[in-house]
């Protein structure tokens, strides 16, 4: 059946897709290791302690050779084969063994995040002659490395969630030398379920025959993930509870190497849905009044978490995706982020900067951050701020400096497509400067942004966007810097 994937609604999306060379060929070679060898499988090996993400990807490494060849290769515990799949992380005993007999240079992989290396080793250890190594610096490292083998044989990381075929091979041999993708450029990479209903509700009802994403769902999803080489996920947040709708979801993602957080409107690992479905319980969803027992929820969500890598989203917004009220000021909501991080120390019983937090800038959120309200430094800033697009000539226009800037030539191209921003900052625009606003919301407009394929001639801009996008071209007359934001007074060039 074809499976539904549009649903991931990439709002918060920055998974790479960055490779090793090319070390799988599917054509007999002398020198070349024989993983398939005339339609049979040499078996996978796996040290009995190393993580259960290592064990669990393993266990689809034995699925996707089956995919490939017809036979499942046996899943070891013990070094029992002259020829085999060995895959291991940095610091299990196997992996020191290796290390101490000088057959992987530990540099490679020592202080190294999430990076892996694969190569071919001669006699790795006693009762193997030969072996494809698979070696992680941390658990992630040596899952990528296991599905990066499975993406170059043949299996796609969409294999399941777009139903891409597999080609069938008898032979797959693996070329000598080391491989490895080296370290992420970017810390956290992954993908927001953003406004699942009603589309994902009804695939999954049907699917798992359930009225929320229960563990069986989320391990699909954490393992698309993985295999993508990312790490984060944003849970959907608006019919359904991540933590609460079933016990076994946090657990799945933690056991399996996925990272979770929490939505802009979410604080302190509780789902809104968490709330709303006590509201008569716990009352008004206002800090000035009913500041006990909010604290006691937040204080509830970090305690739960504890255990995990998840990152918990600090702030306050109003009850569900809204503002807060007009009464709201920059003092108070400095305030809650005190006393969440407080919570957080107290709960963890460590300083609140060693669990990662982040504060979303989100519409008005990002007002208060104009008006000077500030976060501990050690808190990620994702910006997420809702834009105005000026119509008229001398309009100031707002934006943080972490939006999608392309410096080149002797034109600084500002790309605003939709509402949300992503990338990194290469040049602040100065006075003079011409300015390219996207006005589409269609997601097609954001090609020539995300293929950084700009400057293009207006003409060439006209024919990639949609029929009927508007393009709005500025001239900057003036830029004003307060605090870590810009304002840009604008005016119609052309």
């Amino acid at each position: 059946m074809k499976k539904l994937f549009l649903f991931f609604y990439l709002s918060v999306v920055s998974i790479a897709a960055f490779a090793a060379e090319q070390f799988v060929i599917f054509t007999p070679a002398g020198n070349h290791f024989p993983l398939v060898a005339n339609g049979v499988p040499c078996p996978i090996y796996i040290d009995s302690s190393e993580d259960k993400g290592v064990m669990i990807a393993a266990g689809n490494l034995q699925q996707d050779i089956l995919q490939v060849c017809g036979e499942k290769p046996e899943l070891l515990t013990s070094a029992s084969s002259k020829q085999c799949i060995i895959a291991g992380t940095y610091g299990t005993p196997f992996i020191k063994k290796l290390m101490s007999a000088g057959k992987i240079d530990k540099k490679e992989l020592d202080g190294k995040n999430e990076k892996y290396i694969l190569q071919v080793i001669a006699n790795p250890c006693e009762g193997i002659d030969e072996a494809v190594v698979i070696i992680g610096s941390d658990r992630r490292g040596t899952i990528y490395g296991i599905y990066e083998l499975s993406e170059q044989m043949g299996v796609s990381p969409w294999y399941w969630w777009a139903d891409v075929p597999v080609m069938k091979q008898p032979n797959v041999y693996i070329k000598p030398g080391q491989y490895s993708d080296g370290e992420p450029a970017v810390t956290y990479r992954g993908i927001f379920l953003n406004d699942e209903a009603p589309c994902l509700t009804q695939w999954v009802k049907h699917t798992y025959s359930t009225n929320y994403g229960d563990h069986r769902f989320y391990a699909r999803v954490c393992e698309l993930i993985l295999r993508l080489k990312g790490n984060f996920l944003w849970p959907a947040m608006w019919n359904w509870a991540f933590y609460a709708d079933d016990l076994q979801n946090s657990k799945t993602a933690s056991e399996m190497g996925v990272i979770i957080g929490t939505s802009h409107h979410e604080p302190m690992a509780r789902n809104h849905q968490e709330w709303s479905r006590k509201r008569k319980e716990y009352g008004a969803w206002d800090y000035t009044t009913n500041k006990k027992v909010i604290d006691q929820f937040f204080r509830e969500g970090i305690e739960r978490m504890q255990g995990t890598e998840d990152i918990v989203t600090i702030g306050m917004r109003g009850d569900g995706d809204a503002a807060m009220s007009k009464s709201t000021n920059v003092k108070l909501l400095e305030n809650v982020v005190k006393n969440q991080r407080k919570i957080i120390e107290e709960v963890t019983k460590r300083p609140a900067k060693e669990t990662p937090q982040v504060w979303a800038l989100y519409k008005e959120v990002l007002d208060y951050y104009d008006k000077g309200m500030r976060v501990p430094d050690p808190v990620m800033q994702e910006v997420l701020a809702n834009v105005h697009i000026p119509e008229t000539s001398d309009t100031w226009f707002r934006h943080a400096p972490i939006d999608t800037l392309y410096s080149r030539h002797s034109y600084t191209y500002f790309c605003f497509v939709s509402s949300a921003y992503v990338g990194d900052v290469d040049d602040i625009a100065a006075a003079g400067d011409s300015v390219l606003i996207l006005t589409s919301e269609s997601s097609f407009s954001r090609y020539p942004v995300s293929a950084g394929v700009l400057p293009l001639p207006e003409s060439a801009i006209s024919y990639i966007l949609p029929y009927g996008a508007p393009i709005a071209f500025f001239r900057v007359d003036s830029v004003v810097k307060t605090g870590n934001s810009f304002r840009y007074k604008l005016s119609r060039s052309r």
